[in-house]
Parts: structure tokens; sequence; C-alpha cells
């Protein structure tokens, strides 16, 4: 018997004893391909000898010191080399332990913000329907994603929702003529109706993740909707733990749009899966505001130094191996190999995504958009399927109506070869025909 509470309840899992590159072996010796990057966090592939050895060379120096107490050479040179990707004024980088952190930090600092200007009033945050950001209580309050609010229900109910960015399933009867616009209007209704007063931040992904499998918005969505933060004095999050460093085919899912929000967060791909790290990044005007006042705020292993020494050991490999580029070049022509593949398969009702993050939205009926029903467990058979042939991907659910709808996606690591790429896009196809509704 196992003394560990499992993540998943009610089955056995194999055990992982190596990596590398694109691939992960079991103890009984079955390879699969990671193509999903685990949870869309695998960006420079696994095994990366310079990562490793990164961090065992600051842990021999400096493995843990309090950031009430020290600073480190390692978090310093992080943020110094990771401060010209950001789109974000003047960056201020606050490292933490992962992405629900992060999102909890800047809920923090966003309310923070506004003490410090004399605006104790503003305290709500915004967010939309069809998304998440995190499993913390704070993080999950702001997240739309309802299965996973239902057994909590109690606990929430501070924030406030605005419509999913949802093309697949778009309600506006012009749709897509002026989605992006009408989102707009949605979001300022809500301030308004809230009491512009009482808001303190708008908080998004700049792609939709997991909940809405890489749901891209209208190029129209990011102007409209940054336009009405700044009116009503809202500070505008982007939440980039699922897109950020590269996963999008650019630095920032932000930079396709030219946004430049006053917080960022990002996590997974930060350090690729070598460390639990993840990031609340504020601009200079958000940073100057609380520094007079104070941040009343911090968790015990937040600006570890290794930590960070890993975040640098992965930034390089990104840019010495112009691993964005790869990202946007190879998501591309696996976009299309995909779409191509599974044409014509009755239950693909979409493909979608930008880099390599892309989703696939299983349906009964292709014509209608009507989902299974979620007692046919389609998604957990597709990824059974998909592992049975030694292919894993990462999958979500609920996202027709919170509820029902099916959905694959994919997220390998950068470096993916152009053999491994032709082997993912078979056998998730060949996963998806296997589904006998």
């Amino acid at each position: 018997m196992s003394n560990v509470f499992p993540r998943v309840l009610g089955r056995g899992l194999p055990t992982a004893v190596s990596a590398q590159g694109c691939w992960i072996t079991d103890g009984d010796g079955k390879r699969y391909l990671d193509g999903g990057g685990g949870a869309i966090v695998v960006n420079i592939g696994h095994g990366d000898r310079e990562v490793v050895r990164a961090m065992a060379d600051q842990a021999a120096e400096v493995a843990y010191v309090h950031g009430t107490q020290f600073t480190t050479e390692s978090v310093e040179a992080y943020a110094s080399e990771l401060a010209p990707l950001l789109p974000v004024k003047d960056p201020r980088v606050y490292p933490v332990s992962g992405g629900s952190e992060a999102v909890e930090t800047a809920l923090k600092l966003a309310r923070a913000y506004h003490l410090a200007r004399g605006e104790p009033s503003r305290h709500r945050i915004i967010a939309r329907w069809g998304s998440y950001h995190g499993n913390s209580r704070g993080a999950m309050d702001a997240s739309g994603r309802e299965a996973l609010r239902a057994p909590y229900a109690p606990w929430l109910g501070q924030a406030l929702h605005v419509p999913a960015v949802y093309e697949y399933r778009c309600p506006w009867p012009r749709h897509p003529e002026g989605c992006g616009a009408l989102h707009a209007e949605a979001l300022e209704r809500a301030i308004i109706e809230a009491g512009p007063r009482t808001v303190a931040a708008f908080i998004a992904e700049p792609v939709a993740g997991a909940t809405l499998g890489a749901a891209v918005p209208p190029d129209d969505y990011w102007p409209a909707v940054s336009g009405v933060c700044r009116r009503h004095g809202v500070l505008l999050i982007a939440d980039e733990v699922m897109t950020g460093l590269g996963r999008t085919g650019s630095w920032f899912a932000c930079d396709h749009w030219g946004l430049r929000p006053d917080i960022l967060v990002a996590g997974k791909g930060c350090s690729g899966g070598y460390w639990p790290l993840g990031l609340c990044v504020a601009s200079g005007e958000v940073f100057e505001a609380v520094g007079d006042k104070g941040f009343v705020h911090g968790f015990t292993y937040s600006h570890h130094a290794v930590g960070a020494a890993v975040g640098r050991a992965v930034l390089r490999r990104l840019q010495e191996g112009q691993l964005t580029d790869r990202s946007r070049l190879q998501g591309e022509l696996l976009l299309k190999e995909l779409t191509s593949a599974v044409h014509d398969q009755p239950h693909v009702g979409d493909v979608r995504g930008l880099g390599l993050m892309i989703g696939i939205e299983l349906v009964r009926d292709r014509e209608s958009k009507k989902p299974f029903p979620r007692a046919e467990r389609v998604t957990e058979r597709a990824v059974e399927a998909a592992r049975g042939r030694g292919l894993l991907l990462y999958s979500s659910t609920g996202c027709a109506d919170g509820v029902n709808g099916d959905l694959l996606m994919l997220g390998p690591p950068f470096t993916i070869s152009e053999e491994e790429r032709a082997l993912l896009v078979e056998r998730t196809a060949q996963a998806i025909a296997a589904i006998r509704p």
C-alpha cells in the first residue's frame, strides 16, 4: 500500500523512471511521446543537462535564504535577463513557486496599488467565464471553470465574471463582426454596474488555456478591452501562466496584440518543469505606488535562489536554441497537419491554437456543435486510447456549458523533431478515431 495521497483518485498510475527530449519511459519500459508537455509545461524538453547543472551549482552555493533577509545573484540576474522580453513597462519581477501563487500575488498587488493611491473602495476583481487562474482560493474565485468551483462554492463569490471569449461557440448574433467591441461593452457594463470606483482589476488569459482549449480571441478584442480598463482606472492582469515563455510562438501571448498589461503572471514555461517556479511581474508604475506604502504579502519559498537559477538556464536555452521561433514554426505545421488528419472525423468540431498550444474540441454533431453528454466520458476515452498508443495528451471537460464539452490539448516540447511531430499527428488521429460513441 502506498502512503502517497495521489493527484488522481480511483486508479493506479505507471511509474515514470526516465525522461529525455520528448519521451517518458515507465517502469515497464514503455515509452510515451509527451504530446501535452505534461500540463503544457515542458518547453525545452526533458533531461536537459545544462539546466540540471545550473540547479546543482546554485544549490551547492546557496540553496535557500529568506527573501526578507537576503537577495541573491541568481534572483537579480534572472530578473535583469528576463526584463527586456516582458511586455510590461519598467518590469519588477516577484518570483514565487507556481501559477496559483503568482495569481494570488497579482490580485493582492492590485488591491495594494489602489490602497496606496488612496482608493480603498477598489477591491472587486472581474474575470471571465471559461477561464482558469489557479486552485488557491482567490485564484479559484477569479476562475470561471464551474466544475472546479462547485465543491467550494460557499467560499467563493467575491469576483465578478463576464462572458468567455470563445469564438467557436460565440453567442453574438453578428459573429464574427465586431466581437471584440461587444466583449469590451460587456466588460464596461460590468464595471459600471459594480461601481467603477469599486473595481480593482480585470484578469484574463491572452489566449484561453485548458478550460477552453487554446481559444484564440479575435484581433479586435485586446485593444478594445484594454481601452476599457484604462478608461476606468482598472488594472489589467494578463495571466500568461500557460502561454508565457514561447508557448504561443512569441515570448508572451500579449505580444501578438501589442498588449501592455499592468501586471503579468507566468508559470509553467518559466522553468520548463525542472523547478516549481512562477512569476508576478508589476509595471514600474504599480511597483512605485506600493513602494512607499508597503506590500503585505509573502511566501516562504518566494525569491528562491535555485528556482531563479533554473529559470535563467531555461531562458538561456530558449534564447540560444531560438526555441520561441521554433514553437511558432512547428506550431503552424502541427496545426495544419493535425487539421488535415482529422478533417474527415465526424466528431472533431474544431482545431485551434497558436504556436505549440493547440486544442481539439470533440462534439457529438459537427453541424450543430452539440457536445457529448459528460456521462459518456469521451475525453477520458480519447486520452486512454492515446496512452495505449504511447502518446500523452492533456485534456479538459465542460467547455460547452460548464458540464458538457470535451477537449484534447497538444503542447509538446519546442524541441520536437519532424519525425516526432508526424508521430504526434498520427497517434492523435488514431486515438480520436478509436472513440465509439
